[in-house]
């Protein structure tokens, strides 16, 4: 069974910083990709960043490119996300996922989903 756990969100002004993480257990091997995802209330899931476990390919939606930081321990079978200069409209519940896909902010190619954590950007 392919588990996961998100951690790190809370409660920042605009501006500041959070480092978000998910640990994965279950897959034998480091052939998959974790995908981060947020969705804030009346809103569709969207899309954060992604990367391979693998071999460390990573993909960014436009609007957090050159803010947002997605990386990996593969020792330690986690990914990260680095987030700076947030914005409120950064606000939302942040989900991992993971799954052997491609590198792609598409949250259909996901089976296995966290539980989620809250990221509240206050302006």
């Amino acid at each position: 069974e392919v588990q996961l756990q998100a951690s790190g969100g809370g409660l920042v002004q605009a501006g500041g910083s959070l480092r978000l993480s998910c640990a994965v257990s279950g897959f034998s091997f480091d052939d998959y990709t974790i995908g981060w995802f947020r969705q804030a209330p009346g809103k569709e899931r969207e899309g954060v960043s992604c990367i391979s476990m693998k071999d460390g390919t990573t993909w960014y939606s436009d609007s957090v490119k050159g803010r947002f930081t997605i990386s990996r321990d593969s020792a330690k079978s986690t990914g990260y996300l680095q987030m700076n200069g947030l914005k409120p409209e950064d606000s939302a519940t942040y989900y991992c996922a993971a799954d052997r896909v491609i590198v792609a902010g598409l949250p259909d190619l996901y089976a296995n989903w966290g539980q989620g954590t809250q990221v509240t950007v206050s302006s």
